[in-house]
């Protein structure tokens, strides 16, 4: 599994503990511990399913049908770059924090923010979301790997059945956890072509005509 405190995989030992039953069935907490050692930080997740002794007298969790992450708060992923604007960077940490606890919020979230990346960054039309992507994907500005990403999107909240307007794009929709969270992988790979990949070639190319410069040469065009 991948520790979600330091992001580096590791084979994982299972620490369970039942709590009790209730009228939805048994309940239980997995603990796991992460051997990098400049992390070494537990993750802990509060289980539903049926508890029962494994190999050693290790207990299990067996027919889980809940697994609710409890530390570390929020799905971890990678820091949003320094070069994503605030007003984009907050809206997708956010969307990262609840969806564990809500996909649908998360979704509403992401989707907000990958429309006014859209709009910024592409210079859409201003309308329905699904038509916006549409546009970003016609103008022929995106390599072929993200038109093929963003165009998912459209299926995520079943944004063809639920046309979301300017005004609604922040609309809570049904969705599954794993679409909530395809969104905030559209959302990284944008980041990147838009904010992070530009940076590194700018200053690259500054690097290169200060040498330019130094060597008595021009400076590179464009």
């Amino acid at each position: 599994m991948k520790c979600p405190h330091c992001l580096v995989e590791f084979h994982a030992t299972t620490e369970c503990m039942r709590i009790g039953a209730d009228k939805e069935g048994n309940w239980g907490v997995e603990m796991y511990l992460c051997p990098n050692p400049d992390c070494g930080k537990r993750t802990v997740y509060l289980v539903q399913g049926d508890p029962h002794p494994a190999s050693g007298q290790v207990l299990r969790f067996d027919s889980v049908q809940k697994r609710i992450m409890v530390r570390p708060k929020g799905l971890n992923r990678p820091p949003v770059p320094s070069e994503v604007p605030t007003v984009f960077a907050e809206d997708y940490v956010e969307a990262c924090l609840v969806l564990p606890d809500s996909p649908k919020a998360s979704a509403a979230l992401s989707r907000r923010c990958l429309q006014n990346l859209l709009r910024e960054k592409a210079k859409v039309k201003h309308g329905k979301l699904a038509d916006e992507i549409d546009q970003v994907i016609n103008d022929g500005t995106l390599p072929s790997y993200l038109v093929e990403v963003i165009d998912a999107v459209r299926n995520v909240g079943n944004l063809a059945a639920h046309p979301l307007t300017s005004q609604t794009t922040g609309e809570i929709l049904p969705v599954e956890p794993w679409e909530a969270e395809w969104n905030l992988e559209v959302l990284e790979s944008l980041f990147d072509f838009y904010f992070v990949q530009p940076t590194l070639v700018a200053k690259k190319k500054a690097a290169l005509d200060k040498k330019l410069e130094e060597g008595g040469q021009k400076p590179m065009k464009g």
